[in-house]
This record gives structure tokens, C-alpha cells and sequence, in this order.
């Protein structure tokens, strides 16, 4: 399909965690799993529906069970692949944000927790690119993978951020930062490194609003299909019968 796969240990031994890649939208997927469960229940952050039988393959491939198909925010670029997935996949749930507006299975508020077996991920909300964006961040327990890690979808990309033309600071410096896209080859980054380099996100504010309001950036060209789909979480509605 053109899209590659990357994957990173974690002093967790309980979580299995891969990183993967749309090259159209420069997306990344993110696949979190907790392999000490019997069921090895899985979850998938910001799918892409081009890539649902890439990441369908490797879950089987790797024997686990997804149970969450999840979105940090209504996205512009690309088709979500949570609809299709739930098409493909019976009892998966689709999870975004209460205040994407958006359609889900599940609705999200800052603090609420997402568990899969013994592993956890917190909401944040990080309004901003979107006013329904959420991070995801792996929980601070001893138990919980460590380094802890932040799905900060496009609030905080890798020395630089989502466009706000239509808070994650206080997490610990060795948080790993994973962002939704990234369209100069980087794939992580941490909350200490991001202080420090970010070009836009070290500025004090009025600089940072004229940074961003001059970006002249093209209109997105997927954001006429992509908004309206995915604020049916991409196909939400078919019916699990659909012939795809």
C-alpha cells in the first residue's frame, strides 16, 4: 500500500505499541495493546480509512483484539478509518471528544480515563488546531508504561503545530510526544525537547497568534470531504452489513 510501519519498546513489557504511517496525508496511525491480557485488547489512534486492511492485517497478524478505534479531533486532511472499522470488525467502538460535535460510539471529556486490560490512557483537552481536540497520554501509575507517552494528534507536532486558522506543557520532559502527522520525516519527540526547539510553541503569545495568522498556508484540499465525513466518524452509519 506504500505506507510503512515502525514500531518502539517501552519498559512495559505489558504493551505493545507500533507506529504507522499514511504517506498521502503524512498520518500517522498509533496501535496500543496490552498483550498480558488474555484478550490482548487493542485500540487504534487517528486510523485512516486507506489504511484499514494495512492495520486490520497486522492486528490479526499479532493476534490481539481491537476494541477502540479512536480520533484526537474532527481531521481536515484524510478520511477517518473508524466508520470502516467498524464495519470490519463487530463490537469495535468508535471514540472521540464530546466537543468535536462529531458522531462516535463514545464521547470523551477532559479526565476520563480509556482502559485497555490493565492499560490506560488519560483525556486532555488541547483545543486549539480544532475546539474538540484531545491528547491521549499513557497513564502516570507505576504499573502504566514509562516513559509516558502523548498522542497529541495536531495540538503539538514535532517542531511545530496544527494550523489554528479554523496544553500539553505541563506533562514531564521525558514524555514521549507521538503527533498525528509529520511531513518532515521526524517520528517522536518529548515534552522537554518541544520547550526548548519548537519554533512557534517557545514564542510568547502575540507572537505566536502572528506566526500562525501568517502562515499562508493552501487550502486543505481533502478538508471539503474529510470534514463532513469524519464528522460521521468517517462511515459511522452504514450498516455492518455493508459490501466494501
Amino acid at each position: 500500500m506504500g505506507s510503512s510501519s515502525s514500531s518502539s519498546s517501552s519498559s512495559s513489557s505489558k504493551l505493545l505499541f507500533r507506529q504507522l504511517f499514511e504517506k498521502e496525508s503524512s498520518t500517522f496511525t498509533y496501535l496500543l495493546a496490552d498483550v498480558s491480557h488474555p484478550d490482548k485488547p487493542a485500540l487504534l489512534i487517528d486510523p485512516v480509512d486507506k489504511t484499514v486492511e494495512r492495520d486490520l492485517k497486522l492486528i490479526n497478524e499479532l493476534g490481539l483484539k481491537l476494541v477502540y478505534a479512536m480520533n484526537t479531533h474532527v481531521h481536515a486532511d484524510h478520511v477517518t478509518g473508524t466508520g470502516l472499522l467498524k464495519t470490519k470488525v463487530p463490537g469495535v467502538k468508535s471514540v472521540i471528544s464530546k466537543a468535536s460535535g462529531s458522531k462516535a460510539d463514545m464521547f470523551l471529556e477532559p479526565g476520563d480515563k480509556v482502559s485497555i486490560g490493565d492499560i490506560y490512557l488519560e483525556v486532555r483537552a488541547t483545543p486549539g488546531h480544532t475546539a474538540g481536540c484531545v491528547t491521549y497520554v499513557t497513564g502516570e501509575d507505576a504499573d502504566q508504561p514509562q516513559p509516558r507517552m502523548a498522542f497529541t494528534g495536531d495540538a503539538v507536532l514535532i517542531r511545530g503545530c496544527g494550523r489554528t486558522d479554523f496544553q500539553i506543557f505541563t506533562l514531564p520532559k521525558d514524555t514521549l510526544i507521538y503527533p498525528a502527522h509529520d511531513y518532515k520525516g521526524y517520528e517522536v519527540s518529548t515534552v522537554g525537547e518541544e520547550m526548548e526547539h519548537n519554533p512557534r510553541l517557545t514564542k510568547d503569545k502575540e507572537t505566536f497568534k502572528s506566526i500562525m495568522s501568517n502562515l499562508n498556508l493552501a487550502y486543505p484540499k481533502m478538508i471539503d470531504v474529510a470534514v463532513p465525513a469524519n464528522m460521521v466518524c468517517g462511515l459511522q452509519d452504514l450498516p455492518p452489513q455493508a459490501n466494501l
